[in-house]
Order: structure tokens, then C-alpha cells, then sequence
């Protein structure tokens, strides 16, 4: 299915569910939501060494993984949609590289979820993030926190500046 089909089923989710609705809705871009993303996805950033730190990177992983993912919400609000759906959220992000809005690449956004395209390399961020959520494994091997905490701050850091352009 293509990025453009992806966007119009999720608007069409959007249309329906009211205030709680599943998809994504067009909307006027709003900065001030956007900064409050931001500054959630600054929050879980922070979070991902207190909860190494006092023996919980487990949720470390989920930490990566949405800080990350306010960072894209951020990008979705500035480009003016409301976003209630992971897999619309990437469609949108998606299709502003296509356009090539952003400076983050397809092959980097699919480090962070890559339920659509199978780029053939380690877990993703999702992968990782579902793996140490719904199994029962409590701790991250150190050279994984570190290069997990990596690759988060590099894409953390790629997706600010496509914000603060």
C-alpha cells in the first residue's frame, strides 16, 4: 500500500470514534502542542538512565522508544494532523520524507518502527521496546543499554532539528 493510501485510511479512521478517534484528522499546524511534545520526549529521554540507573533499564527501552515517538508526534502536529495511531504517524512522517521535508532518512525512521518494510538489520526500537515490554526479561546487558542509548540520541537528536527548522 502506498504512503498516500496509508494517509487516506487513517483519515478516514480519523472521521470516525469522535474525540477518541483512531487515526489521524487535518488540523491547523500547531506549535505550541508541538513544543509540548517536545518536551514529553525530552522528559522520557531523561528517563532512559534513571531507570537504568537504579536497575530498571527494561522500561529504559520504552523510554527510547517514545521519546522518539513525541518527537514524531511533534513533526505530525507542526504539519498540521492529529495523530491517535502509530502506524499513521509513520505514514505521515513517511511521506514528508518522500517530499523531503525532513532530514531523517526512511532507512533511520525504520530503525525506530519497521512493521511495513523489512530493511533486514537488528531489532528495531519497537522490536526492542515490545521484546523487554511483554516478556519477562528485567535488565539490559550493558554494551546493549549503551548502544540502544546511542542510536536513540543520534535520532533523538536528527528529529529536533527537523522540529526547530
Amino acid at each position: 500500500m502506498s504512503v498516500h493510501e496509508k494517509i487516506s485510511k487513517c483519515i478516514q479512521s480519523g472521521e470516525k470514534g469522535g474525540e477518541r478517534h483512531k487515526g489521524l484528522r487535518k488540523i491547523a499546524p500547531d506549535i505550541k502542542k508541538a513544543a509540548s511534545h517536545v518536551q514529553k520526549a525530552i522528559h522520557n529521554f531523561q528517563a532512559i538512565t534513571i531507570f537504568k540507573e537504579r536497575g530498571y533499564s527494561d522500561w529504559s527501552v520504552s523510554a527510547g522508544f517514545y521519546a522518539l515517538y513525541h518527537l514524531l508526534l511533534a513533526i505530525v502536529i507542526k504539519e498540521g494532523y492529529e495523530s491517535r495511531n502509530q502506524r499513521c504517524t509513520f505514514a505521515v512522517i513517511e511521506k514528508m520524507i518522500e517530499e523531503k521535508k525532513l532530514s531523517i532518512t526512511l532507512e533511520e525512521l525504520k530503525e525506530i518502527d519497521d512493521t511495513d518494510i523489512d530493511l533486514g538489520h537488528s531489532e528495531t526500537m519497537l522490536d526492542l521496546r515490545e521484546r523487554y515490554q511483554y516478556l519477562t526479561k528485567t535488565q539490559m546487558e550493558e554494551q546493549e543499554f549503551n548502544i540502544f542509548k546511542t542510536r536513540v540520541k543520534y535520532l533523538f537528536d536528527k528529529l529536533r532539528n527537523d522540529i526547530e527548522r
